[in-house]
C-alpha cells in the first residue's frame, strides 16, 4: 500500500519541527533557534541547531541536516513512508493508502517490511491475550496477579503466544506475508527439516523503538520447567540492536526529560511496576550490560541517572563495572539499593505508590559515596583489600571528565578511606598518565599518515594558492544564493524586491559552481513564470546535494540572544536591519572576483600569444576589465595590488 499524495500534504502542513524534535531531544531556545547536543555523535557542546522559521535542523558535528520528515528518517532508520506514517499518527491524521502495484510491492524497502511483520505479531499476541480462551486464563490472568491494571497492560501492549508450534507462522502467511519475512523478523525459526513460532506459551513484552513501533519481543515463560529458559528475547535483526535499545524509553521520555532525571533498572517487570507506583522515568537494560548506545539515548534526554540495584551482593557488584562507561560521559550518576531480597519490581507492589517514591528520594546517593562505603566496609582489617579498594574507587573517579569534579571526589575519598589525600592524587595520576599513553599509541599511527599528508601538502604551494582564488570566487557565488533564499522576497525600494536587483545585477555573469549555477538557474526559470520558489521548494523538489546545500545556507549556527540590548544597552545591527547594504557589497564582491577570473584567463592567453595583433587586442581587453576592477574596487574599499 502506499499513501495518497494530499494525505502526505496535509500532513507535512501540520508540522512543526520544534515540537517533533522534541520528542527525541531536549532543545533549548537561542534567539531565535533551538540548540541541542547531536543524537548523531557523541558530543559534549551542543552543535545541533533548529530553525522553527525555516522548518530545517542542521547537524554542525555530522553534517547531517533536513525537514522533520529527514530527521525522523535518519535517527530511527526507517523509509519516507514509515516516517510519514509516524507523523499522521502525532497528528492523528487518518492515514488512507492506496493499492501498490506488484512493481512497487517489489520494490518495498526491507526494513518497511519487518516493521510491518512485527506489528502484525504485536497486534495477534495482544488478541490472544484479551479474546483467545487460552490468553484471558493464563496470560491475562498472570498479569493481574502480577497487580497489573487493565490500562498499564494496554499502554506496554503486553500480549500471550498460545503454547502451539505455528500458531503465529500459520496466521501470518494467510494474512499473505512471506516465510521469509517473518525468519528475519526473528517471529519464527527456520531448521532443515520444521519451521515454527520462536514464541510459544509465554506472556510477551515488546520493545518499541523511540517512535512506539514493535521492533523485538521478551517473552516469559509461565511454567517451572528447568529445561526451559525463564525468558527468551528475539534475536538481534536489521531493525533490533539490542546494545542501542532501552525497554521502556518510548513511555518514559517525556517524564525523563520532565524529571531531569532517568531511573535505570534491570528488566521488563521492574519498569511496568515502577509505572504502576507512578515513577514514570524509569527504564531497562533488559537484562544486557550497559553499552555506550544505550547511555547516550538516555543523555538526549536528562544528564543524570539513577541506577536502582537488587538488594543482593553478586548483583550489585556486577552492575558497578557497568557504571563507570556512565561516569565517562560526564553525566551525574546516583544509585538505590533495595532491601535484601528485593527489587524494583517487588519493592514497589509490597510498599504503594506513596511509600515506594519516598523510598528512591531517601535512599538516592552519589555513587561514588555509594561506592567508597561499600568497599570501605571490605577492607575493614585487611590491608591487601584495602589497598585494592582504594585503588578501584581513585579508578571510577579518575574517569569522570571534569578536573573540578574529580578533585572533589579525591578530596572526600581522603577523609571516608582516611588516607592522605596527596596518595589518592598520585594513584589519580598514574592512572591518568597510563591512559593518555594509550591513547597516543593508538593515534600515532594516525600521526605517521597525517604526517604523510602534510609533506604533500607542502609540495602543492602553488595549487593551493589557485584553489584559494578559485574558493573566493565560490564563496561569493555561494553567498549570493544564500541571500536570495533568505531574504529574496524583501522589499529594497518601492514594489521592487531583492531578487529582483540581485537577478539583474547577476544577469551578465554565469557561476562557477555547478550547485550554486543550478540553484540559480532553477529560480531563475520558476520566476520566468511568475512563481518565486523559497527554502520548502528544494527540500521538496531537490537532489540530495541540493537539499543539502540549502540547509547549509540558511541555517545559522550563532544567533544573538533577544536579552542582549536589555542586559548590556548595546544594540547589534541584525542581518535582516542591512540586507540592502549586505546584498549590494555580496554582488560588488562578486563582480570583482568575476573580473579578476577574466584578467587570469586572458593573461594566460597572452602568455601563450605569439601574434602581434592578437596580443594588443588582448592587452585592450585586460586594461579594459583592469578599469573596471579598480573602480569596483574604490567602491568596496579595496586596495588593488596583482
Amino acid at each position: 500500500m502506499k499513501i495518497r499524495q494530499d494525505i502526505i500534504d496535509q500532513i507535512k502542513g501540520r508540522i512543526d519541527i520544534v515540537e517533533v524534535l522534541d520528542d527525541f531531544l531536549t532543545l533549548k531556545r537561542v534567539g531565535q533557534s533551538y540548540r541541542a547536543l547531536s543524537p548523531f555523535t557523541d558530543e559534549k557542546t551542543p552543535s545541533f541547531y533548529v530553525s522553527p522559521s525555516k522548518g530545517i535542523f542542521k547537524d554542525f558535528s555530522s553534517g547531517k541536516g533536513g525537514d522533520a520528515i529527514a530527521f525522523i528518517m535518519e535517527l530511527e532508520g526507517l523509509s519516507y513512508l514509515e516516517a510519514i506514517k509516524y507523523l499522521g499518527k502525532k497528528y492523528g491524521i487518518e492515514i488512507e493508502e492506496e493499492a501498490q502495484t506488484d512493481e512497487e510491492i517489489a520494490q518495498q524497502n526491507e526494513r518497511e517490511s519487518l516493521y510491518i511483520a512485527l506489528s502484525f505479531a504485536n497486534e495477534y499476541y495482544q488478541n490472544l491475550l484479551w479474546h483467545h480462551t487460552d490468553g484471558k486464563a493464563i496470560g491475562h490472568s498472570y498479569f493481574k496477579e502480577r497487580g497489573f491494571t487493565d490500562q498499564i497492560i494496554k499502554e506496554f501492549e503486553l500480549g500471550y503466544s498460545l503454547d502451539i508450534w505455528d500458531g503465529l507462522m500459520k496466521e501470518a502467511l494467510d494474512k499473505g506475508f512471506k516465510q521469509e519475512v517473518l525468519e528475519k523478523a526473528g517471529l519464527i525459526i527456520a531448521k532443515e527439516d520444521k519451521r515454527y513460532d520462536r514464541f510459544r506459551g509465554r506472556v510477551i513484552f515488546p520493545i518499541h523503538n523511540i517512535t512506539g513501533k514493535p521492533i523485538a519481543f521478551g517473552a516469559r515463560t509461565l511454567v517451572s520447567d528447568k529445561k526451559q529458559p525463564k525468558y527468551i528475547n528475539s534475536p538481534e535483526t536489521e531493525i533490533y540492536h539490542k546494545s542501542k535499545v532501552l525497554y521502556g524509553i518510548h513511555q518514559a521520555k517525556q517524564a525523563i526529560r520532565q524529571a531531569d532525571n532517568c531511573f535505570l533498572v534491570e528488566g521488563y517487570t521492574d519498569v511496568i511496576s515502577m509505572h504502576m507506583a507512578g515513577v514514570k522515568n524509569v527504564v531497562a537494560s533488559s537484562g544486557t550490560s550497559l553499552t555506550d548506545e544505550q547511555i547516550k539515548l538516555i543523555n538526549r534526554y536528562t544528564r543524570n541517572i539513577t541506577v536502582l540495584f537488587d538488594g543482593d551482593a553478586a548483583g550489585i557488584r556486577a552492575s558497578i563495572r557497568g557504571v563507570d562507561m556512565i561516569l565517562e560521559t560526564g553525566m551525574n550518576v546516583k544509585v538505590v539499593v533495595f532491601p535484601d531480597g528485593e527489587d524494583p519490581d517487588s519493592y514497589a507492589r509490597k510498599s504503594g505508590s506513596a511509600q515506594f517514591q519516598e523510598y528512591l528520594q531517601k535512599e538516592s546517593q552519589d555513587f561514588i559515596r555509594f561506592k567508597i562505603s561499600g568497599y570501605a566496609k571490605e577492607g575493614v582489617g585487611d590491608p591487601v583489600k584495602k589497598a585494592e579498594t582504594i585503588r578501584n574507587i581513585v579508578e571510577s573517579i579518575s574517569k569522570i571528565p571534569d578536573a573540578i569534579q574529580r578533585a572533589v571526589y579525591i578530596q572526600e575519598s581522603s577523609k571516608l578511606l582516611d588516607i592522605d589525600e596527596s596518595i589518592l592524587i598520585a594513584e589519580q595520576n598514574k592512572i591518568l598518565i597510563k591512559k593518555h599513553k594509550e591513547q597516543r599509541r593508538e593515534k600515532s599511527s594516525q600521526q605517521v599518515e597525517e604526517e604523510a599528508l602534510l609533506d604533500k601538502l607542502a609540495q602543492a604551494d602553488e595549487e593551493q594558492a589557485a584553489l584559494a582564488e578559485v574558493d573566493a570566487l565560490m564563496w561569493q557565488e555561494k553567498e549570493s544564493v544564500r541571500i536570495l533564499l533568505t531574504y529574496g522576497t524583501n522589499e529594497v525600494e518601492d514594489d521592487v524586491k531583492l531578487s529582483q536587483y540581485m537577478l539583474h545585477e547577476l544577469e551578465e555573469i554565469s557561476f562557477n559552481t555547478p550547485i550554486y549555477s543550478e540553484i540559480l538557474t532553477t529560480i531563475k526559470e520558476h520566476l520566468k513564470k511568475g512563481v518565486w520558489i523559497d527554502v520548502d521548494y528544494f527540500l521538496n523538489h531537490g537532489s540530495e546535494e541540493v537539499k543539502q546545500e540549502v540547509i547549509d545556507l540558511t541555517t545559522e549556527k550563532f544567533d544573538i540572544s533577544e536579552n542582549w540590548y536589555e542586559m548590556y544597552k548595546i544594540h547589534v545591527a541584525r542581518e535582516p536591519e542591512k540586507i540592502d547594504d549586505v546584498a549590494f557589497t555580496n554582488i560588488h564582491r562578486l563582480k570583482w572576483r568575476f573580473i579578476q577570473k577574466k584578467i587570469d584567463s586572458y593573461l594566460a592567453q597572452l602568455k601563450q600569444e605569439s601574434d602581434p595583433d592578437k596580443q594588443i587586442s588582448l592587452q585592450k581587453i585586460i586594461k579594459s576589465y583592469k578599469t573596471t576592477e579598480m573602480e569596483i574596487a574604490s567602491v568596496l574599499g579595496n586596495v588593488v595590488s596583482r
